[in-house]
């Protein structure tokens, strides 16, 4: 189950599970964008079904769940995904901005997360990925409500690999760097920066360029496979060396 599977990493990280024959449940509010994903996996030979989710509502959380558990039977791997940013100061944002970026960004991994732990924990074992940020461990300029979201996830992570460790179920998340998706290029629309000069800056860090979502999605495929299967409640962090020092 991954949200935010209509385009960017979600997009990516669906195709490839797919391709490793995972039955996908993409879970998105852009019904066209999450259709096409599903569409594609099935001419490929996949199984895939959509569903139309707001993440920040509880009501709508769990029908997914249900709908998802309808579809396929179970859900093994729940990857917290949907994410929005406002390039902001605190000054500059305004209340409805700041709420709107922790809902979407942290209220829906907890409300998710609360739906599907205890299918999990009958089950007998889990995964749940989140999608943090580099700026979830250190601060970013105008990005106040966005780095208060990402230190968020990384923590919430923390404390439900604790918490449901002991069932069989492990957290982690991932902490990408700049990456080609289309909400890179919506922060340099809310900064008024051309388009070329916001993706040069983006691209100042060790391995010289921005990420490709096929590479977060690689991550993904690592921590919700066995491959990682003594990794729990950590942050892993795939951003081209822009942390490294």
């Amino acid at each position: 189950m991954i949200t935010g599977g209509a385009s960017g990493i979600g997009r990516a990280t669906a195709l490839l599970f797919a391709r490793e024959g995972a039955a996908v449940v993409v879970v998105d509010i852009d019904e066209p964008k999450g259709q096409a994903v599903v569409e594609s996996m099935v001419d490929e030979g996949g199984k895939a079904i959509f569903l139309h989710c707001d993440v920040t509502r509880a009501s709508d959380c769990q029908s997914a769940v249900s709908k998802a558990v309808e579809e396929l039977g179970k859900i093994d791997v729940l990857f917290n995904n949907a994410g929005i940013i406002r390039r902001a100061s605190v000054v500059d944002t305004t209340e409805e901005e700041w709420d709107q970026v922790m809902a979407t960004n942290v209220k829906s991994v907890f409300l998710l997360s609360k739906c599907v732990v205890p299918l999990m924990v009958e089950a007998g074992s889990g995964v749940i990925i989140n999608t943090a940020s580099g700026w979830g461990l250190v601060g970013g300029r105008n990005a106040a409500s966005y780095c208060a979201s990402k230190g968020a996830v990384v923590l919430l992570t923390k404390a439900m690999a604790l918490d449901h460790g002991p069932q069989n179920i492990r957290v982690n998340c991932i902490c990408p760097g700049d990456t080609d998706t289309p909400m890179l290029l919506n922060e340099a629309r809310q900064l008024g920066i051309p388009r070329e000069e916001f993706l040069a800056e983006a691209k100042r860090r060790p391995l010289r360029r921005i990420g490709r979502p096929e590479e977060i999605a690689n991550a993904a495929l690592f921590l919700a496979s066995d491959a990682s299967s003594y990794v729990t409640g950590t942050a892993l962090v795939v951003d081209g060396g822009g942390l490294a020092g």
